[in-house]
């Protein structure tokens, strides 16, 4: 699935069961949730916290999360996704091609 797909899919759900998207202010909350969902469970699996007796933890599940109420809010706002990364690879590649390269603590 492509990322256009992905918002195409998610703006047919939403209107199919979901009545209508949140409110951008609604979603941004949301997606706030998500990623300390998502924060909480790689404190536990790669940090020093541990899990808590019955505490789920699929890293896939809450990206999947975080990445729905995103892609709601590229189609509420307007956002091409697919182009914006497009450009964002371009400004990093441009901004820095050398500059990890010669970084001495990426080094192994």
């Amino acid at each position: 699935m492509t990322i256009k797909e992905a918002q195409e899919a998610i703006d047919q759900w939403i209107k199919e069961y979901g009545v209508r998207y949140f409110s951008e202010l609604t979603n941004m909350a949301c997606l706030t949730e998500e990623v300390g969902e998502l924060a909480r469970i790689i404190a536990r699996k790669y940090g020093d916290q541990s899990f808590k007796e019955g505490e789920k933890a699929d890293l896939g599940e809450e990206m999947a999360d975080i990445l729905w109420v995103l892609l709601c809010l590229a189609n509420q706002t307007g956002v091409d996704l697919t182009e914006e990364l497009r450009r964002s690879i371009e400004k990093k590649t441009k901004r820095d091609a050398l500059r990890h390269i010669g970084n001495p603590k990426l080094k192994a």
